[in-house]
């Protein structure tokens, strides 16, 4: 099962949110005509549903869940996500660090991740690294895989907003599975339309293809 996504991900882009949000729990629900994960599809190109749920505190320390349906071939059918962090802003610097685990029940396997997000003005950077799974020896679930990014965001007028992004997923057990993704997003208020891209020729028919995702997401 390949792991899945950072602005092109629901849960990063959560976990940045968090640096900023308000004291208290906070909840968020979204629809997606594809679930990309760092430029791939988690729900073979089907819709998904997410939701979950997030405490912040004043001191900048967070934990939350999230979850949403996923399709891998039979062998999961619900992604759930959990993770504890700290974040902050100095000035124009925004910085977030913190460690998830993402977990399938049903097909009864996992990883874990621990990151460190950064931001300076309309820029985003961030890197991810896979400390452990239920398995450690198979070259799509490994420790030692290392996730990077760069984006940047920009309001355009009339409540518009872009956001660009480019990723690198380096993979510590599959020589040649390598690949980078692009994505590039426009939003208006609950809703967001995008074109995103990756390089990975190697894996199946079709799997480098653009793919357009529209989402809406709203938080409370």
């Amino acid at each position: 099962m390949m792991k899945k996504t950072l602005l092109s991900s629901a849960i990063a882009t959560a976990l940045l949110a968090a640096t900023s949000a308000q004291a208290g729990v906070s909840m968020n629900i979204g629809v997606t005509n594809n679930y990309l994960w760092r430029g791939v599809t988690q729900t073979d190109d089907g819709a998904a549903v997410s939701g979950g749920v997030d405490y912040n505190h004043d001191s900048g320390f967070y934990v939350g869940t999230w979850a949403s349906n996923v399709s891998f071939g039979g062998v999961a059918d619900y992604e759930l996500d959990l993770y504890a962090g700290y974040g902050g802003e100095f000035k124009d610097f925004g910085y977030d660090v913190g460690v998830i685990s993402y977990q399938y029940p049903i097909g009864e396997t996992y990883f874990n991740e621990v990151y460190a997000n950064g931001s300076f003005k309309m820029i985003s950077f961030g890197v991810a690294y896979t400390f452990g799974s239920d398995d450690d020896t198979t070259a799509e679930l490994s420790k030692g895989d290392v996730y990077g990014y760069v984006g940047a965001d920009f309001d355009l007028a009339e409540g518009y907003g872009l956001s660009l992004l480019v990723g690198s997923y380096n993979f510590d057990n599959a020589a040649g599975d390598d690949y980078t993704h692009f994505a590039v997003s426009v939003s208006k208020g609950d809703f967001s339309i995008g074109v995103e891209k990756n390089d990975r020729t190697n894996t199946g028919a079709g799997e480098d293809n653009p793919r357009v995702v529209v989402s809406w997401s709203k938080e409370f």
